[in-house]
């Protein structure tokens, strides 16, 4: 097999199988020369110009299939000549995602890369990410791509993050090219990225220093009179957590709005509603009727739960009934962008070139466990072989699968101080942990904590994180946020291990009451070896360590919680607990 796959510039990849992988021999192979077509302009059906670099195998009288990577993030930098870099490191550019063009051209595909609209070299506005107008513009350029005279007629689409979350809204348009996609990273709720458990974050604000636009205009501008956006602009200005953060009151202080135009409209919107609907895959999946391979990296459990979580609660929907397949990578973020081709090489070839490489025989989860760092097949969604467990939340910080006995126990106490009026640089957290695990214990699958609190004010923000701390260290395994205005669950949509919030409205605490706040946290896969301690951590806020980032917004008040863990209140983790595992699905 390796010998195989030397022949056509492969290497055995460790998420790839034996049982499964054939036809190796077949696979598209690295022969062709590229030729580049810089600026190649093509015109939407409103008359308006995009621009856009093509990357084709250099040859006449050929037909390519064609992979369209579409962001905003500009397409000059896709096509740098740089070797990967790790997240963090110097000279890091996060916005070089669209994939690894020399690998795709070579073996007999285009690549093409547009600006979109308002962007870089493309003419019009733009209106922010996501939009209707930009989904209809990606739907334009692939038709138009379908028709050159270089082309199959069979198109895909590629990239990570941006260029994944467009994947799935895109294909459910159904341009009638669009084949198949394989996005990495999907938004199942683009509200909950912004704002994570209704609360908002800074993510969007630096997203300016990523994108290229050359006209950008609010959807807010195009909507209101302007006396109408001023009334809007005023009104969230009252709001005391937007007031704390000096970069939010300069966006919306700005007139003409155009300083970050994009980020003017996310705080417009609060609340979940059309704006946020548009731009998510949830409520269209039904409308999907190609094939879909949903790719997620783990990165030791860092990452938001919309992103994580939403590949598999794509996967999982039933009204998503096409073909489809989940690929949890292991390896962290490097750019530009190249892990998993060799996977999505094996896609493309079944779909587009008919070449039987085995990955549709392979059960349809592949998912890669932490802890013992290895990769398995999964056949569903949560696990069938689930054993949900509580981890109840004890006295003296512990964490225990027998709740506490008694009532009235003291509450444990908690102590927000917003950094408006503390140069503290820590951060002050409850945490609890179990005893050193006499065993390894397996947690694969959603994760949410149940937690009886009060708090002294009318809002605040719970942060939640689980911990697999060794006596070497620890590890970041899940998270999850929730504003405490945002608790109403959507009960109908809800269960014990994933919690359905409504955030389309917000109901402000009795301050001193205790509420029930049922939090999700992101999905993961972890083996806890023997020795290890399952930890939970409870925040308030959580700033990057670099302090470049504030995270989930502040609360602007001083706050007291009080955490309640009692035979009343019985504060829980529940965790998927995963007892055993056939030793077939296990790729080695």
């Amino acid at each position: 097999m390796e010998e195989e796959l030397k022949k056509v510039g492969l290497s055995k990849q460790p998420y790839w199988s034996t049982k499964y992988l054939k036809n190796v021999k077949e696979l598209s192979k690295p022969v062709y020369k590229i030729r580049e077509e810089r600026d190649v302009h093509v015109t939407v059906r409103d008359g308006v110009k995009l621009c856009m670099d093509v990357f084709r195998p250099d040859v006449e009288g050929e037909k390519f299939p064609a992979l369209v990577a579409w962001s905003t993030y500009g397409k000059s930098q896709q096509s740098l000549r740089r070797l990967p870099r790790p997240y963090g490191s110097l000279m890091f550019d996060h916005s070089i995602e669209a994939g690894d063009i020399d690998f795709w051209v070579t073996r007999g595909y285009v690549f093409v890369i547009p600006d979109p609209r308002g962007i870089g070299k493309s003419e019009g506005e733009w209106n922010g990410m996501y939009s209707l107008q930009e989904q209809e513009d990606c739907y334009d350029v692939i038709e138009k791509v379908a028709q050159r005279p270089w082309c199959d007629g069979n198109i895909g689409m590629i990239g990570f993050s941006y260029f994944g979350f467009i994947q799935p809204i895109v294909a459910a348009l159904q341009p009638p090219h669009l084949k198949a996609i394989m996005p990495i990273h999907v938004g199942d709720s683009f509200y909950l990225h912004a704002y994570p458990g209704g609360i908002l974050t800074d993510y969007y604000f630096r997203f300016l220093t990523l994108n290229q636009p050359n006209n950008p205009v609010s959807e807010a501008e195009k909507s209101y009179t302007a006396e109408e956006l001023k009334f809007k602009i005023n009104e969230r200005l009252e709001d005391p957590f937007i007031r704390s953060n000096s970069n939010f009151v300069k966006t919306l202080e700005t007139w003409p709005p155009r300083f970050n135009t994009w980020f003017l409209d996310l705080l417009l919107h609060p609340l979940d509603g059309p704006f946020w609907k548009v731009r998510s895959e949830q409520t269209i999946r039904d409308k999907i009727k190609i094939p879909v391979c949903g790719v997620i990296e783990l990165m030791d459990g860092v990452g938001s739960t919309p992103y994580i979580s939403g590949v598999f609660k794509m996967f999982a929907d039933p009204k998503l009934n096409v073909p489809k397949k989940v690929f949890v990578a292991g390896r962290r973020l490097k750019c530009p962008y190249r892990f998993s081709s060799e996977e999505m090489l094996r896609w493309y070839d079944h779909w587009f070139k008919g070449i039987d490489t085995g990955l549709m025989d392979e059960p349809p989860i592949k998912i890669f466990v932490m802890g013992v760092n290895r990769y398995r097949y999964e056949k569903e969604w949560p696990l069938s072989r689930t054993r949900w467990t509580k981890l109840y939340l004890q006295r003296y910080k512990k964490l225990d699968t027998e709740p506490e006995r008694d009532e009235d126990i003291p509450p444990d106490i908690l102590v927000h101080e917003p950094p408006t009026i503390s140069l503290a640089t820590d951060t002050p957290s409850c945490r609890y942990a179990t005893e050193p695990l006499t065993r390894p214990i397996e947690v694969t699958g959603p994760v949410a904590l149940n937690l009886y609190a009060a708090i002294d004010v009318e809002d605040a923000n719970f942060i939640a994180k689980l911990w697999d701390v060794s006596p070497n260290g620890e590890r970041p395994i899940s998270s999850g946020t929730l504003r405490a205005s945002h608790r109403t669950l959507v009960e109908e949509r809800s269960k014990p291990w994933l919690p359905v919030h409504d955030h389309t409205n917000s109901v402000p605490v009795k301050p001193g009451q205790v509420e029930e706040y049922a939090i999700e946290m992101t999905v993961t896969s972890n083996v806890f070896q023997l020795g290890h301690r399952i930890e939970l951590e409870i925040k308030t806020m959580d700033p990057s360590p670099d302090s470049t980032s504030v995270g989930p917004i502040p609360s602007p008040w001083v706050t007291i919680y009080r955490i309640y863990r009692d035979a009343k209140y019985q504060s829980h983790l529940m965790l998927p607990v995963i007892p055993e595992t056939p030793p077939e699905l296990w790729i080695d």
